[in-house]
């Protein structure tokens, strides 16, 4: 499989982004190396394991981490592979439901990761919810933003940004961010670009949108499905649900059917302010969180 590695220098002095790298070396599994942000106690009681989505990386959970390690957690943000830090395939065909997710069970092996507060976002949720069935005595709790099950069935809204993002195969990922939040300042639009150099570091970017299951027998549709009644019927965890309210496609419609999924599940903190990419207003979500849960 062959990989491009962004040039370190350009993650250089990002705004409010102060952690470094721990890398992870690629196996038969993931194939590619995969870097992620891992800070606090390695034996913290809990664990914020901190999933993003497309078009982003890390550096869109910088406001809820600070808040996070504040309680005495272990934060883990991975980059997913194409994304951030961590390598990136450069065909299209190399990406696939099943590769992603796989290489998120090997992150949290090789980490050993338990006592899991899975946080997730867009892509982030596609796939970290089919995670905890697959080992559900590492995982304790569940914030959800803007995102949902990939059963086979899509919005229109989706089809649409879908048909956008294949029209451009160099996407502006910085100037999308900026369209969404536009209180981001040009080092921080910088910061969103920083991963692709140019078109060649994108095949992941112009892949995803395409992974989405359209259909009940696409890739990752029958799974998403098997995650959705494990979450209705075994899901025994704490639920937080922030929802960014400005989010034309997982906006608060599809989220407040997602709730209906979630056991428990409390009234969501809406965002009237926020967009899809709402870990721009991690801080109050995660403070939000933290004091449904006790402060830990």
């Amino acid at each position: 499989m062959d990989a491009l590695t962004t040039p370190a220098e350009r993650f250089d002095g990002l705004p409010g982004f102060p952690w470094p790298a721990r890398w992870l070396r690629g196996d038969a599994t993931a194939q590619i190396d995969m870097a992620c942000i891992d800070e606090g106690p390695q034996d913290a009681d809990t664990v914020f394991l901190c999933l993003h989505g497309n078009p982003t990386w890390s550096y869109l959970y910088r406001k809820m981490i600070p808040v996070c390690l504040a309680t005495g957690a272990r934060v883990v943000a991975p980059d997913l592979i194409g994304f951030g830090r961590s390598g990136k395939a450069t065909r299209e065909a190399d990406h696939g439901f099943e590769f992603h997710r796989n290489s998120l069970l090997w992150l949290i092996d090789s980490l050993d990761l338990r006592r899991i507060t899975l946080v997730v976002q867009d892509w982030g949720g596609l796939l970290g919810l089919t995670l905890p069935m697959h080992a559900p005595q590492r995982f304790e709790r569940l914030l959800v933003m803007n995102t949902g099950f990939a059963t086979g069935e899509v919005s229109e809204g989706f089809r649409a940004w879908r048909q956008y993002s294949n029209s451009r195969p160099d996407l502006s990922v910085g100037a999308l961010l900026k369209r969404s939040v536009p209180t981001l300042s040009d080092a921080e639009v910088a910061a969103y670009d920083a991963p692709f150099p140019d078109a060649r570091y994108k095949a992941a970017l112009r892949a995803f949108p395409n992974l989405v299951p359209d259909g009940a027998d696409a890739p990752g549709a029958a799974l998403s499905r098997q995650a959705l009644e494990w979450f209705k019927t075994r899901w025994t965890g704490d639920t937080f649900m922030a929802i960014g309210m400005q989010d034309p496609v997982m906006g608060l419609a599809p989220m407040l059917s997602l709730r209906k999924a979630l056991p428990g599940c409390p009234e969501p903190l809406r965002v009237d302010d926020g967009g899809h990419f709402v870990q721009e207003h991690g801080d109050a979500i995660a403070r939000a969180a933290l004091a449904r849960w006790g402060g830990r």
